[in-house]
């Protein structure tokens, strides 16, 4: 019990870095390159908790750090990772979530996880939602099983400057023309894609791990594919193959663009709200009412 517990704890502190990451001001996520060189998701190695990339537990959808106004969704998805080992054992994990964003750029993510780690010797999947709520100013982690909220100040961030948003795009690019120009790294457009229903924009980064660079005495070849939707700002698909951790394919499907239930973004009346991220000491409080300020 203790090691599910442990569990669910690191996997919940992966969801709040992924899904939490919004910053609360106006404006499109960062361009997908930046996304997959950069941040949860990206080329070169492993980045969770468990060792893999971010896709694997489901959290592709809603990262990217800023929030989005004005394009609500609902939608479903699936990660699924393939690894065989060398002596031809599969190694098959599934992830699905639900994911939804309103209007005002609340989010939310419910990802259920089961057949690996600690969690597999309960035989359950267990599910956990996460609320980004900008307008609010908070972050909240769902405890279904003790009915807590697990409540973190969203920590605002100034609006960058135009020239400051300059010199980060000239220093990104700076340094992929280096990569490339070293051949470790090629970048190619793959046009545009309608992928269930949405249209997609793709791009696909290879990343060459020269030989000897970890000790490999042949190079290595990570290839990264990003189909990105500018009119929903979200990742529609992603496919990662490096021979050192298998193949990660995400997909985000059953994409509905309506204006979510509001109750998704609330905590629910019968929680109790405990500041702090969970397997933190916190100080219980019962919901305050819709019309309260919010936490400073």
């Amino acid at each position: 019990m203790k090691r599910k517990s442990l569990a669910c704890t690191a996997l919940s502190a992966a969801l709040v870095l992924c899904v939490g990451a919004a910053r609360a001001q106006d404006g499109p996520p960062p361009a997908p390159d930046a996304m997959m060189r950069g941040g949860p998701g990206g080329p070169g190695g492993p980045g969770g908790p468990f060792g893999d990339h971010v896709e694997l537990m489901g959290f592709e959808g809603l990262h990217g750090g800023k929030v989005v106004k004005g394009a609500p969704f609902s939608a479903t998805a699936s990660t699924e990772t393939t690894q065989t080992l060398q002596d031809g054992t599969a190694i098959h994990r599934t992830t699905t979530s639900n994911l939804y964003r309103d209007s005002q750029g609340r989010s939310r993510n419910e990802v259920t996880l089961s057949g690996f780690g600690p969690l597999q010797a309960s035989g359950k999947p267990h599910t956990m939602v996460s609320i980004a709520d900008p307008v609010a100013g908070a972050h909240y982690m769902l405890d279904a099983d003790h009915k807590i909220a697990h409540m973190m100040v969203m920590r605002q961030r100034g609006t960058p400057t135009a020239a400051q948003e300059q010199e980060f795009e000239q220093r990104m690019q700076a340094r992929l023309q280096k990569e490339e120009a070293s051949g470790a790294v090629k970048k190619e457009s793959l046009g545009t894609q309608t992928i269930n229903g949405v249209v997609a924009e793709g791009t696909r980064i290879t990343r060459t791990i020269a030989a000897g660079q970890i000790g490999n005495d042949k190079p290595i070849q990570i290839v990264f594919e990003r189909w990105y939707s500018p009119d929903l700002q979200v990742v529609v698909k992603s496919v990662r193959t490096d021979p050192r951790f298998g193949t990660t394919t995400y997909t985000l499907n059953n994409v509905q663009r309506t204006e979510p239930a509001a109750s998704l973004f609330t905590v629910p009346p019968e929680y109790t709200v405990q500041q702090g991220g969970p397997g933190r000491a916190g100080r219980g409080m019962r919901m305050p009412p819709s019309d309260a300020p919010a936490p400073q």
